[in-house]
């Protein structure tokens, strides 16, 4: 049985983020610094004499979304991003002689603050675009990811994950009202080993709605609410150092920079974090964390911690009494991919 497959990284955003929100990044121009990690989301497309449907399956949540015909579809929150990708490459009944089962599965739950639905799309749309054999290029498919998730299925958000997903390792965007430019960043094969040993990841065992959290800070920059539009631009200009000094390979000033550009993330909005996340960042920071910040929005999902070598025990024993689970995780250097196999 031949098959098409793809995997698409998952990802940690250093610095930026909320810059690439809109209205933000029309007026002021907004840059993140991001890279992608060892956790992914997976598809699989079989085709099939079986039935003449289109079958996607969510293997996480045992959640089935079946239709014939585009005019079919229905944006229920059931699998709503993978029917609109599902939709913009498949044909019609009429023209169809077999119908598609197509799987889907992720390392991380939605809400986790890891760019998980950004890259659910980039998943499935590669994978289709793998199937059709068309050829699309990096910047290609993190642009019609964006459409389909922002204007077609309707979901508020920035504009990192997608073209995050897409490109894979570590990156540096920046945005304007109508253009995104993705510079990789060559860092030192040993800058990214010590980054690794360094920075310690959390996952704090709540999920949030992101774009509730992402629609109260857009109302407070575009009411110029508590400081919001100010703390959005030292966010951007710390992403900037972060860029200069991860490049150079001081990651002490790295550590440090991530605490500042936390400090400043929680004045755009009372809902990005929870008394439950100050209480774990405090202890960690207390047991000699240099610096850190919730991933994603904020509300909940992993945290990262920058934490020197001598005090990672202590840090990991107290996240784990606080509720958390410590992750281990590698850098992706790879973006997305697909492939066809036999089975």
């Amino acid at each position: 049985m031949k098959v098409v497959r793809s995997r698409t990284p998952l990802r940690i955003s250093f610095g930026g983020g909320g810059t690439d929100v809109p209205p933000y990044p029309g007026a002021s121009g907004g840059v993140v610094l991001n890279a992608t990690i060892n956790r992914y989301i997976y598809s699989t497309l079989v085709e099939t004499n079986e039935h003449h449907d289109v079958c996607v399956r969510s293997l996480d949540f045992d959640s089935i979304a079946t239709y014939r015909h585009p005019s079919d579809l229905q944006f229920n929150g059931q699998l709503d991003l993978a029917k609109a990708v599902v939709a913009h490459f498949t044909p019609d009944s009429a023209s169809r002689d077999r119908g598609l089962d197509i799987y889907i599965h992720g390392d991380a739950p939605p809400g986790s603050g890891l760019g998980t639905s950004s890259t659910f799309t980039v998943s499935v749309l590669n994978l289709l675009r793998e199937w059709r054999k068309i050829p699309m290029d990096y910047y290609e498919i993190a642009d019609l990811a964006h459409h389909i998730e922002r204007n077609v299925v309707g979901i508020k958000g920035g504009r990192q994950d997608q073209y995050s997903a897409t490109f894979g390792g570590f990156n540096f965007m920046e945005f304007s009202e109508k253009e995104t430019i993705v510079t990789p960043l060559k860092l030192n094969p040993l800058t990214v080993m010590e980054l690794e040993y360094n920075l310690m990841l959390v996952f704090t065992r709540g999920v949030r709605e992101s774009q509730r959290i992402i629609a109260h800070q857009t109302a407070n920059v575009e009411n110029s609410t508590s400081g919001a539009i100010e703390a959005l631009h030292e966010i951007k200009e710390l992403a900037l150092e972060m860029k200069r000094v991860l490049l150079q390979g001081r990651l002490t000033a790295f550590g440090q920079l991530l605490h500042e550009s936390w400090e400043q993330k929680k004045r755009m909005s009372t809902m990005i974090s929870t008394s439950h996340i100050d209480e774990m960042y405090a202890e960690a920071r207390r047991l000699g964390v240099l610096g850190g910040k919730i991933t994603g929005a904020g509300g909940g999902g992993y945290m990262m911690l920058y934490t020197p070598f001598d005090k990672a025990h202590a840090v990991r024993q107290r996240m784990v009494e606080l509720g958390g689970e410590v992750v281990d995780y590698r850098f992706e250097l790879n973006g997305a991919q697909a492939w066809r196999a036999t089975i």
